[in-house]
């Protein structure tokens, strides 16, 4: 079990493993906001533009991953568990070139239930969710969205 971390320091924590992970480090990614439900991250146009000046898609793709895999282990550490969380599955939709800094918002599917999922985690040891997350232009409109499904495996 995790001993119970303040807000600040999860996302201290978390901030600390995306910057530990060689590729995500040179992506320059940064943790913009969490309000208990939303992990938004920021990565800048100048580290993920792409031959055509707009962001890569790659990058567009991982800091869509990498937000909603963050919060599945914020929701895990919140509760005091430790685990390991793997993405099983995901859809990317391209929608617009982005032609700015990168800023992905993930959050819960419409049908996740934190406290049913953390419940399993903690009765059987592994459980599964649905997130969904989008990088927005400038105008509000999505440059891209994701949706996936993430499996996490309790440690200890």
């Amino acid at each position: 079990m995790v001993r119970s971390m303040s807000h600040a320091d999860l996302l201290a924590h978390l901030d600390a493993h995306y910057r530990g992970m060689p590729p995500v480090a040179a992506m320059e990614v940064a943790i913009a906001g969490y309000d208990g439900k939303a992990l938004r991250l920021r990565a800048p146009l100048s580290r993920n533009v792409n031959d055509k000046g707009c962001a890569f898609g790659g990058s567009l793709a991982s800091l869509m991953t990498l937000a909603a895999w963050g919060v599945v282990t914020l929701h895990i550490q919140d509760a005091g568990m430790e685990a390991e969380v793997y993405v099983a599955d995901s859809q990317v939709r391209y929608l617009a070139p982005l032609f700015a800094d990168l800023e992905a918002q993930a959050h819960g599917g419409p049908d996740t239930d934190w406290p049913a999922f953390l419940a399993t985690l903690a009765e059987r040891g592994r459980a599964r969710t649905e997130l969904v997350a989008r990088v927005a232009l400038p105008d509000g409109g999505d440059a891209a969205t994701f949706t996936a499904r993430f499996v996490a495996f309790r440690k200890g």
